[in-house]
């Protein structure tokens, strides 16, 4: 059920027009005011390579944390940038937590102290008061949308120069119907993915309900997660770098909601390098700072010009002539043959670097470990041999191999394919 006698706390018009940043309404649509400007967003989630973000027409970094806030807001002035500061919150089914008035007491006195240390740093575009949150009916939660509004309040009294977001997996109606009627932000934001083709269907089907403005704070490829193509034993199959790059551009294209009068801008996941499955699913960057070809491709999408940049191009990579979706099986310690196949025109390899995996499989209260792990082999073959003979491991067990493709330009390309080594009966 819907909760009438609640008042709309997400409004559909903008609930502060004097800020220094806010959200607007000009010419028939929603649009965010930063310094007196319109200010669309084009962004990418992450930390790291402030200047790569500038080159390729970006203006927005997404955080989720505030590890190291001052130097990322600097690096952001520095170069251009603005950031959506992430301020972390225990999900709400964390209900030990919010049922303890002094744990809600000594967040809401750490948070009030950093938003007031950061508030007056010119790259703050706006906060977001959690990440992937869940928004339930039931009254057990009462706790914390008495939380969540108590912080929401406290930002808008101590920052009225800044709005205030949230974020949701997905287009969840439940949840929107919750914080339009018992939270009091500014505007919702999505992390959404294999979904995104839905986004604009969903939008007008619940129009009647909820008609303010929204951001998506997360976009990209699908990740290793339900939905996803696995292999018999359940490892999550993983594009190539130049697969990727193609979908970036596809969904962009073809989902993002752009002519939507509602739609503020979106942010790219992952403007960095992180583990989450593999070291390679999300990262356009690659450990040292080299660039996948998606930067590119969100040059091309931000700027509508495509970078003059050759980047390596990979088709696939084939483990004893099988592909990943053949379920390849190995013999303990028996030799194994990999290759990898170029587009023609790939401009010049420098190196290609092979590694050997255990597949990560390991969670953290349900979520995918961000723990980088230890290659079991690492071989560097200069030029552009691109083949490898290894012995599989003798232990058995679901493993992956990697290939990292390198250039001269600080380029790299990527693929992998997950193998099992089973041991005879």
């Amino acid at each position: 059920m819907l909760l009438p006698a609640l008042s709309g706390c997400l409004g559909e018009q903008p609930a502060n027009r004097s800020g220094k940043v806010h959200i607007d309404q000009r010419d028939g649509r929603y649009v965010v005011i930063r310094d007196g400007k319109p200010f669309y967003i084009k962004g990418a989630g992450g930390s790291t390579h402030f200047r790569e973000l500038r080159e390729a027409g970006g203006n927005t970094l997404r955080t989720w944390d505030t590890t190291h806030l001052g130097q990322v807001l600097d690096s952001a002035q520095q170069n251009g940038l603005a950031v959506v500061v992430g301020l972390p919150l225990p999900n709400s089914s964390d209900i030990s937590f919010y049922n303890n008035p002094e744990l809600n007491r000594e967040r809401h006195r750490t948070m009030q102290a950093l938003v007031n240390r950061y508030k007056s740093h010119p790259a703050v575009l706006m906060w977001c008061l959690g990440n992937e949150l869940d928004f339930p009916y039931k009254w057990m939660y009462k706790d914390f949308y008495s939380a969540f509004n108590d912080l929401t309040e406290m930002i808008h009294r101590e920052d009225p120069d800044h709005p205030v977001t949230t974020t949701i997996l997905n287009f969840n109606p439940k949840y929107i119907a919750n914080i339009r009627f018992r939270c009091d932000i500014d505007l919702i934001s999505f992390n959404i993915f294999s979904t995104l083709p839905l986004l604009r269907e969903n939008l007008d089907e619940l129009a009647w309900l909820w008609n303010g403005p929204y951001m998506l704070l997360e976009w990209g490829i699908n990740g290793p997660w339900q939905g996803t193509e696995q292999t018999a034993w359940g490892a999550y199959i993983e594009d190539t770098s130049k697969k990727k790059a193609e979908i970036y551009q596809q969904r962009f294209k073809q989902h993002m909601p752009v002519e939507d009068p509602r739609f503020l801008g979106a942010c790219v996941f992952f403007w960095g390098n992180k583990q989450e499955t593999t070291q390679t699913w999300f990262s356009i960057f690659d450990e040292n700072g080299s660039s996948s070809e998606a930067v590119a491709t969100m040059q091309a999408i931000w700027t509508g010009r495509r970078s003059s940049a050759v980047y390596p191009e990979i088709k696939y990579m084939l483990l004893n002539s099988q592909g990943a979706r053949d379920n390849i099986l190995l013999n303990p310690a028996g030799q194994a043959s990999a290759e990898v196949l170029l587009f023609e025109g790939h401009g010049n390899i420098r190196s290609i670097r092979w590694q050997l995996f255990r597949e990560d499989w390991y969670r953290q209260n349900q979520l995918n470990s961000t723990r980088k792990l230890i290659p079991l082999t690492t071989v560097n073959n200069a030029g552009d041999d691109l083949r490898f003979t290894f012995a599989a491991p003798q232990k058995e067990g679901p493993y992956r191999i990697f290939a990292t493709i390198y250039d001269d330009n600080g380029h790299f390309a990527s693929c992998n394919t997950p193998f099992y080594v089973v041991s005879p009966p």
